[in-house]
């Protein structure tokens, strides 16, 4: 890092003792031009050494980033969104067309994760001496355990088994562990290090720890982990089954109530709830959520200081948006109907010919459609104009197939009052865990477990009920497999756009029939009075069974003929 060491208060977490930040997200210890920061300077220093541990937590939401790959990020793809047009081939484009190699994926996957595994080992060796009451070294030590299981985690879900490295910081001239360990290894490694932090730090960090890693995200990062391990991508049915490093060699259907038990502990601990508001407009509640800072229903965020990220990625080009992905039909057409009955039920009171109309109210908040008010920079709300004239042109920036090629923009997560050419920005903060996740994590695990149980309603009807739905109650006598359905239907519009779409569609193994369709967007033109809507066709996906998992970079598997490559790559 050739650049003046500064070191400010961090605006990634509030936390509440003196902390100070280095000015880029380089190593922590590279040289500067001012000083040679080395592990003894930085460790005996105690504003360094939690400033050391801030650091870590910078890159926990790359991952679900809606620009994570440049044009898009995981809702790019998969079918979830289009990608931004791009002059280079990126890794959501692969994903999309199904020509994603390992010589061409992102690696940010791999190395990011365990750049950050090395830092916490780096901060756990050197703890014990830094000049800190021990109360504080505690915590931060408990902390940074989550942030090492945490990385696994993310590991985990892209790669299946990975190496473990325990606590070990390996310098350059050190011959680095290239076996990967077993799934079931890496699960057990990640639960047990879920269950010593849970079990030493407080549930809830409130005032000014709010943001920091608490006892409840342990317990849902846990719960998280499970459920991907019950499932049947890694319980046995793998792409490789007797594959021990792909997942689990045989299916146990008690790791479905290990999830369940796990999302359950999180539930009556009664910390959190869902964040609701039907009285000021239905399912205003679900909107609001993600505006606010602080709330009781976030269990882990990316915490920031005012932003406007996502209205840069998503809003349209009238608002100096769209870099980002761009919502395909088949997501809008996931949405049901306010009285919570898909379209494609006859007595819902779809119509096709008023496509918008009596929708679920989470559908508003999710996608922006032509002539939906967006705000200006003026601070004035305006319709953004979508359509398609008389002529078949578009009427501004922001039409179909100019600024949109499928016809819609995401709405998910972005704050009504703010403009990406604002010059001032969300408070908002990016949700990684929160408690709507939890419900439908016990509701599915439970009902794979037990079948559709009174628990599975009422965690599931208490989504539905935020959403603003009427009636929000389901239909009684529901089996296990039309409640998975409506489990899985749930997850998609619930938490759409926040990086779960890309995995569940693996995890449940549907994704050969999800990624496998021509993706298709919607035409408004209005000539007068009279509007007619068009569904066309934007891009055929393709997805081949290697792409389950994620190939490891070939300049990972280049180092070491010990780093074996996921199956079919």
């Amino acid at each position: 890092m050739k650049s003046k060491i500064t070191f400010a208060a961090p605006v990634c977490l509030c936390i509440g003792m003196l902390a100070l930040a280095s000015c880029g997200k380089k190593n922590f210890l590279d040289e500067t031009e001012t000083t040679n920061l080395n592990e003894q300077t930085v460790f005996s220093d105690s504003a360094r050494t939690v400033a050391f541990l801030t650091n870590i937590y910078i890159d926990i939401g790359f991952a679900e980033s809606a620009t994570r790959f440049g044009n898009g990020g995981l809702d790019a793809s998969c079918d979830e969104a289009e990608p931004q047009k791009s002059s280079t081939v990126t890794t959501s484009i692969q994903f999309a067309t199904g020509t994603v190699n390992p010589s061409i994926i992102s690696a940010d996957a791999w190395n990011l994760p365990y750049t950050n595994i090395r830092r916490v080992n780096q901060l756990l060796k050197h703890l014990p001496g830094a000049p800190i009451p021990a109360h504080i070294r505690s915590a931060m030590a408990l902390e940074a355990r989550f942030l090492r299981a945490w990385y696994y985690a993310i590991l985990l879900k892209h790669y299946g088994g990975v190496p473990l490295i325990g606590d070990s910081v390996f310098s350059i001239t050190d011959k680095l562990p290239a076996v990967r360990n077993t799934y079931e290894e890496c699960v057990d490694y990640i639960v047990s290090e879920c269950d010593a932090v849970a079990a030493g730090l407080p549930l809830e960090r409130i005032r000014e720890d709010y943001g920091r890693v608490s006892g409840g995200a342990a317990m849902a990062l846990k719960a998280r982990v499970l459920l991907y391990a019950a499932s049947p991508l890694f319980n046995g049915g793998g792409i490789d089954p007797q594959n021990a490093v792909t997942g689990y060699t045989d299916n146990v259907q008690e790791r479905w109530k290990l999830a369940a038990d796990a999302a359950g502990d999180v539930i009556r601990t009664d910390a959190y709830s869902l964040h609701e508001d039907n009285t000021t407009a239905p399912g205003y509640g679900f909107y609001k959520l993600f505006t606010l800072r602080v709330n009781t229903e976030y269990i882990l965020a990316k915490m920031q200081g005012g932003n406007r990220e996502l209205e840069t990625a998503w809003q349209p080009p009238s608002r100096q948006g769209g870099q980002g992905g761009f919502p395909y039909q088949e997501l809008v057409d996931a949405f049901g109907m306010a009285n919570g009955k898909p379209i494609t039920d006859p007595t819902s009171g779809y119509n096709a010919a008023d496509p918008y109309s009596n929708r679920d109210p989470r559908l508003a908040y999710s996608v922006i459609r032509d002539q939906m008010p967006l705000i200006q920079n003026n601070g004035l709300k305006e319709p953004v104009n979508i359509y398609l004239g008389p002529d078949g042109k578009g009427v501004s920036q922001d039409a179909v197939h100019a600024g949109t090629p499928t016809g819609y923009y995401t709405n998910k997560m972005l704050d009504e009052n703010i403009s990406a050419n604002f010059i001032h920005g969300s408070q908002r903060c990016f949700p990684l865990m929160r408690y709507a996740e939890v419900l439908l994590n016990f509701a599915e695990a439970t009902n794979e477990y037990e079948g559709a149980t009174p628990d599975v309603y009422d965690a599931v009807e208490l989504v539905r009920k935020r959403a603003g739905l009427v009636p929000y109650e389901l239909e009684a006598g529901l089996d296990k497999e039309e409640m998975r359905g409506i489990i899985r239907a749930e997850r998609r519009v619930e938490l759409a756009f926040e990086g779960h779409r890309f995995w569940d569609v693996r995890r449940w193994k549907i994704a050969e029939q999800t990624e496998n369709k021509q993706m298709t967007g919607m035409e408004v033109r209005r000539n007068g009075s009279n509007v007619t809507y068009t569904i066309f066709p934007v891009r055929k996906h393709n997805f081949r069974p290697a792409m389950y998992l994620w190939a490891i970079p070939q300049s990972e598997t280049a180092k070491s003929p010990e780093l074996k490559q996921n199956p079919s790559w």
